[in-house]
């Protein structure tokens, strides 16, 4: 008998505030090596087990404190930091590594409980996040580590209310996740990911969208996926796992933007339709040439060039377009605008 249950989250900030929109609804981001290295624990139970994951010259090493390694569903945290730091950047603004929000905006924005529970099992993931100790030679942002550092550097609950409720929470990113900000090393998810209630079909995801894409397909071996996944199960219990993922998956349709697929000894990743394809990473587009804007303004009088950027942005993001030049591609879209115009 198929499970007719969703294995999706149920969605619990349906109404959201108005006042709160703009901060809640910015593009979820992740940094790229720890979507394609495995940081964080599957386990939804404190996870006292170091670990080191070695790809040809490249490792990582990551040792937990007395509260486990960080989760998967701890890393919405970094998330959100990343996805409110981007949001920044691309309207211009200065960031630092030091953010201060209100919980309550974190825990609407990536799905989390906001009652009491919800707090406590924020707090939790804040001294995860602190105590978890990474060692890696994988570059960020064109650097280079060997030393030992946390995922993030501090964390401070600055007002609390009667009742242990969060409002104002201050954290301090690592160098490591701010180097990914400061270089663009990210890339845009899906916000269905954080319906997914399986940790095991969060990773999963990360590594589709990394991998694969928007290309046509991304094949990996079960042993080598399974390491990637930084899962403990056997290759036969991983094999299962996947495939009742992949069965859900058929009936449920809950897996955002990719289909998977067992064949032989092997995963293939698929996107599900080419409009799915969610956004390429910002570096890609970077212009080059500082003249770039009043050459825009020459072939588009009379419109604002910002929020023509930003809707150009948008627009390639939206359809996954590969832009090889950056500065050409923009001015032909207001070249096109411009026309229009008269």
């Amino acid at each position: 008998m198929t499970n007719s249950r969703s294995p999706l989250l149920p969605n619990r900030h349906p109404q959201k505030d108005l006042f709160v929109c703009d901060i809640v609804d910015a593009v979820p981001k992740g940094d790229m090596a720890s979507m394609e290295h495995p940081v964080f624990t599957l386990s939804t139970k404190p996870d006292m087990k170091p670990r080191r994951y070695q790809n040809g010259e490249n490792f990582i090493e990551v040792s937990p404190s007395r509260n486990g390694l960080a989760t998967v569903h701890d890393r919405d945290v970094l998330i959100y930091c990343i996805s409110q730091c981007m949001a920044a950047l691309n309207e211009g603004r200065t960031v630092s590594r030091t953010l201060r929000f209100k919980a309550h905006e974190l825990l609407v924005a990536t799905n989390r409980q906001a009652s009491g529970q919800g707090y406590k099992l924020l707090k939790d993931a804040l001294r995860r996040l602190q105590g978890t100790q990474i060692e890696t030679n994988i570059r960020q942002g064109g650097k280079e580590y060997f030393r030992v550092f946390g995922l993030i550097e501090s964390a401070e609950i600055v007002r609390e209310t009667r009742d242990g409720r969060m409002q104002d929470v201050e954290i301090t990113l690592s160098d490591w996740v701010f180097d990914a900000i400061e270089n663009n090393h990210v890339l845009t998810l899906n916000k269905e990911y954080f319906f997914l209630r399986k940790p095991l079909e969060r990773r999963l995801y990360e590594l589709a969208r990394k991998h694969c894409g928007s290309q046509p397909k991304w094949k990996c071996g079960i042993e080598l996926l399974r390491d990637k996944c930084g899962s403990g199960s056997t290759t036969k219990e991983f094999r299962r796992l996947l495939g009742k993922i992949i069965e859900d998956d058929a009936v449920h349709d809950h897996m955002p933007d990719y289909l998977m697929s067992i064949e032989g000894d092997n995963v293939v990743f698929r996107p599900k339709a080419a409009e799915a394809v969610v956004a390429l990473p910002f570096q890609a587009l970077r212009f080059k040439n500082l003249e770039t804007h009043d050459e825009a303004r020459r072939l588009a009088p009379g419109w604002d060039v910002y929020a023509l950027e930003s809707e150009w942005r948008s627009w390639v993001h939206d359809k996954a377009i590969d832009v090889k030049d950056a500065d050409k591609h923009f001015l032909a879209f207001c070249k096109k605008r411009g026309a229009y115009r008269y």
